[in-house]
């Protein structure tokens, strides 16, 4: 960890970016034929069958799985149980814009946790982009207004995305700790299923929760079946992937910035499969947000 930051590890970080944007434009996509915390464990569900063949052997009764379940639990739940699940959740009242701009207050949660519970240093630097971030996504919840900022009504999507990015950067500092056994830490697949084991179950529960509550019917057909496709092999096993390699070598406070290329990738998509008009304070929002990566990457 805390390695520098090169070419590689850059390029490394900048996939899940790019496929968290597709998975926000999938998932409205598809917000009429699945609801969200189904589709979650849906997503899951299929990347536990994709991942079964690769690091079978951590479901076996000798695993160090089941003696760390506690740590794994914990990822899982944060991870896999809610952090898409909200998303998705936002996506019935919010857009892929939107969405992934709000979600770029993710390196404030990073420096935040960091400085309050894992002994880091949040430089000045690292404050500065930190502000000149979290003032683009003020100008994403105020839609554009900021002098209205007092009188800004929520929409339940804004309140899930940020409650998502907080459970984001705890399982991202969560990564960063020594606490696997070097069989599960040193295999890619075998370290995602550990988390897909136990977060399966929690997403389990949540989607029983939401069809106790009369959630809506499953639309079955080949735009859902491609689309499951796309959010297990892409954001779920790729990205996953990808972002916890990247973290492991450079640390949540650099990494965390990268998620701000989020929203540049979700407008491209949004305009060329929804339709969606990007407006003035989006391009606003974007320009602060990397602002701040620029401001918290110098030396």
């Amino acid at each position: 960890m805390n390695q520098r930051l090169t070419l590689s590890t850059a390029l490394l970080l900048t996939v899940p970016p790019l496929l968290w944007a597709g998975n926000a434009v999938v998932g409205r996509m598809v917000s009429g034929l699945v609801p969200p915390i189904t589709l979650n464990f849906l997503r899951w569900a299929l990347a536990f069958l994709i991942l079964l063949p690769l690091a079978a052997w951590v479901l076996g009764r000798g695993s160090p799985l089941w003696p760390n379940m506690r740590r794994y639990a914990l990822l899982g739940l944060l991870g896999v149980g809610c952090y898409n699940a909200l998303q998705y959740l936002a996506l019935k009242t919010s857009t892929p814009i939107n969405v992934t701009l709000v979600a770029s207050s993710t390196p404030v949660f990073m420096l935040g946790m960091g400085a309050l519970f894992f002994g880091q240093r949040i430089a000045g630097r690292q404050i500065a982009g930190g502000v000149l971030s979290m003032a683009g996504v003020l100008l994403v919840l105020s839609r554009g207004d900021l002098g209205h900022l007092a009188q800004v009504r929520f929409v339940p999507g804004d309140i899930y995305v940020l409650v998502a990015t907080a459970a984001w950067a705890w399982y991202s500092w969560l990564l960063t700790r020594p606490d696997d056994p070097p069989e599960i830490r040193r295999d890619w697949a075998a370290f995602l299923m550990a988390q897909v084991v136990p977060g399966l179950a929690w997403s389990a529960l949540f989607a029983g929760g939401e069809w106790a509550g009369g959630g809506q019917a499953i639309a079955w057909g080949w735009p859902l079946a491609a689309a499951l496709v796309f959010v297990a092999v892409g954001p779920a096993i790729l990205a996953y992937r990808c972002w916890g390699l990247g973290v492991q070598r450079v640390g949540p406070n650099v990494a965390g910035f990268f998620s701000n290329l989020t929203p540049l990738f979700a407008a491209v998509f949004s305009t060329l499969f929804l339709g969606d008009r990007p407006h003035l304070y989006h391009a606003v929002a974007f320009v602060l947000i990397v602002g701040g990566i620029v401001v918290s990457s110098r030396k």
